[in-house]
């Protein structure tokens, strides 16, 4: 988003993709811009890693906002995922920020204060309590603001998806506690609340891609009801999407997909990322190669690990691009 806070109002006017209201809490916050960056290539770390066995990888990010804006124009479950990591990226790093000290509008957690009691006896709070209320509020009130403008199904799909990402990291919030007293006795006890690391998010929210509700709009435009009867409501927590995924075999550009030609595949795999589901029946290119790996490793007391460089040659297997290569485009 930017590497430094100046002007708030020259800053501000000139980071791209923002909306009006978006643009006043940048210049009302400079600062938490630069935790929003954060949050920004956290949340992409972390698609790329869930989906790193996919056709599509969440790659797209890399070549520019372009693609990716035909990604989230088409309501797919890729679609529900992005809003949903993305919401709970700006909620992880602006909470994180707030604990640091780094933002004027926070701190730490102001209602963990006091003693409190839980199944193992009472405690005191104390530490830096992480402050997720405020987290989850900024982010509302910043990632939202790009759909308020809007009243139509797609606008709705991603407020829900929104939230349920923000609600994906509070999930994680747990207690941690040290102890005092003789030799740790632990007649005392100061606790705090902290977030999990990241990742836990980023695996809670592929469980709920992989298992996210089609809907359609109620015939009042107020909600959602399932496509499939069969299938149950969707809570607050589930994903949901509109319509379904292209098979991201090859380059489109109306769909943001980039293709699977030269994406290495697994010979040995049956899953998504088997040479035969990754490159689409297409077939794929075998090289063989030298790659320098650690071997022979021995542990030496106390306290080292010491191995030998070896030379080992592996075969790598990537998809063979379709005969044609160039971007389809339909417009």
């Amino acid at each position: 988003y930017m590497g430094a806070v100046g002007s708030s109002r020259v800053m501000c006017d000139n980071v791209p993709g923002l909306v009006s209201r978006q643009r006043q809490l940048c210049r009302r916050h400079p600062e938490a811009m630069l935790s929003i960056g954060r949050g920004v290539a956290a949340w992409t770390a972390e698609c790329q890693h869930q989906f790193r066995r996919h056709r599509w990888d969440c790659n797209a990010l890399e070549r520019g906002q372009r693609l990716l804006g035909r990604v989230l124009l088409r309501s797919s479950r890729e679609s529900a995922f992005v809003h949903a990591i993305s919401s709970a990226g700006v909620v992880f790093a602006i909470t994180r920020a707030c604990s640091q000290g780094e933002l004027k509008s926070c701190s730490c957690d102001p209602k963990r204060k006091g003693s409190a009691k839980d199944s193992k006896g009472h405690f005191d709070w104390g530490g830096c309590s992480d402050n997720i209320e405020y987290g989850i509020k900024f982010a509302r009130a910043f990632v939202d603001a790009k759909e308020r403008k809007g009243k139509d199904a797609r606008a709705l799909m991603n407020l829900h998806n929104n939230r349920a990402g923000r609600k994906a990291v509070k999930r994680f919030l747990k207690q941690e506690c040290k102890c005092h007293g003789v030799s740790g006795s632990c007649t005392l006890r100061t606790c705090w609340l902290a977030m999990a690391d990241f990742r836990k998010t980023g695996d809670y929210l592929w469980k709920k891609y992989n298992g996210a509700i089609q809907v359609v709009m109620n015939q009042d435009g107020t909600g959602f009801t399932v496509a499939n009867k069969r299938f149950k409501k969707p809570t607050k927590n589930d994903l949901v999407y509109f319509e379904s995924s292209p098979d991201y075999c090859i380059r489109d550009r109306d769909v943001g997909s980039l293709g699977t030609a030269g994406r290495v595949c697994n010979q040995t795999s049956r899953g998504m990322d088997s040479c035969e589901v990754m490159c689409c029946g297409r077939g794929y290119d075998t090289s063989r190669v030298s790659r320098m790996t650690k071997c022979e490793c021995k542990f030496h007391w106390c306290c080292a690990v010491r191995c030998q460089d070896c030379l080992e040659v592996v075969d790598i297997h990537t998809c063979k691009a379709p005969k044609s290569t160039g971007w389809i485009s339909r417009t």
